[in-house]
């Protein structure tokens, strides 16, 4: 099978081929494992986090990719939940233990033995994948492969960010950033909380005029003030310049939610701006998003098919996987990045 592969971690400031292509048997699924015929992957900020080590895979080389649509092709011993031809995604999550407290209140992606798709174990940018059955779930009809892909965590960790995030129906919310989850996180918001209103901080004018196509209240920079405090904001940026900056603009009692593995080392001086009285007081809180639980996928797939989501996305061949990582790196975005197989 024809797959790409991270042999190294480089930065890619320097590095302009992180990948390989790579020809690799076809995996063979092994007690209660499907194998998934892959047919478009997403390109997350997590890859890049993989690559430039700040999240590490524990070994190398690997098939990066976490945002899998595919079919099933073969089912392993004892694996009775789907069958060959069954359309499925896979996201972050692969695996946990099944039995410690968090698995058992469905926070299983707070298990010891959390492992991730496309870091822990081979991930979607390949032709083929072997998965848990239980780590696979069934995608809405309505979606194609493409549109399904980023759902799988761009959606995914959105809807739990935006659980996090604690809002009623009414307050305001602002996003910070505007990426291929932000851009799913402002549909979600407008269908949950029809008499909220959202306001979107992005660098790019192109991001912000994007949003506001999607019905954004407001868009502005990251260093701009929005027309009213927040009740809450999440973060779905690289950087810490954004949280600080977040942190002003929050109600008394406000919550920021960071949904983000790793931040940039590079902008931590930003953190020494913060001001206790403007930035912290009168009961602010920080709420950091870790992973995605596999319920999390679940309830947003039945909720994405529900409310007709409609992911913005740009394909590129399995080929030119670096090539979409670059762009993502270097901000060219206008929703989601996915290879197609």
């Amino acid at each position: 099978m024809k797959a790409m592969l991270l042999q190294r971690m480089v930065s890619l400031d320097r590095e302009t081929v992180p990948l390989e292509p790579a020809e690799l048997p076809v995996p063979v699924p092994g007690k209660g494992e499907v194998l998934i015929r892959v047919a478009a992957c997403g390109v997350c900020h997590t890859e890049l986090d993989e690559i430039e080590g700040r999240t590490p895979p524990p070994v190398f080389p690997v098939i990066p990719g976490h945002e899998v649509v595919g079919r099933v092709v073969e089912c392993g011993r004892d694996a009775g939940r789907y069958r060959p031809g069954d359309r499925v995604g896979v996201g972050w999550f692969y695996s946990a233990c099944g039995k410690c407290a968090y698995c058992r209140t469905g926070n299983d992606n707070l298990c010891e033995e959390f492992r991730a798709t496309g870091r822990d174990v081979h991930g979607g940018y390949a032709e083929y994948m072997v998965v848990p059955e239980r780590s696979a779930f069934p995608i809405p009809e309505a979606f194609s492969d493409s549109a399904a892909a980023p759902l799988l965590c761009a959606g995914a960790i959105g809807y739990r960010s935006l659980r996090l995030a604690r809002l009623d129906n009414g307050e305001p919310l602002g996003l910070t950033g505007f990426g291929a989850s932000g851009h799913l996180v402002l549909q979600m918001a407008k269908h949950l909380y029809p008499r909220s209103r959202v306001y979107v901080f992005a660098r790019s004018e192109q991001e912000r005029a994007f949003a506001l196509e999607l019905g954004a209240a407001w868009a502005g920079d990251t260093t701009n003030t929005p027309p009213e405090k927040l009740r809450s904001v999440i973060d779905t940026t690289p950087a810490w310049k954004p949280v600080v900056e977040a942190l002003k603009h929050l109600q008394p009692g406000g919550r920021l939610v960071v949904n983000a593995i790793r931040k940039e080392a590079g902008d931590k001086e930003s953190l020494l701006e913060i001001d206790y009285p403007v930035h912290l007081w009168m009961e602010k809180e920080i709420k950091s998003v870790a992973n995605v639980a596999s319920r999390d996928i679940g309830e947003f797939l039945e909720l994405a098919g529900r409310m007709n989501l409609r992911p913005a996305v740009e394909e590129f061949p399995l080929a030119e996987a670096n090539r979409a990582l670059l762009e993502l790196k270097n901000r060219k975005i206008r929703g989601a990045k996915v290879l197609v197989m």
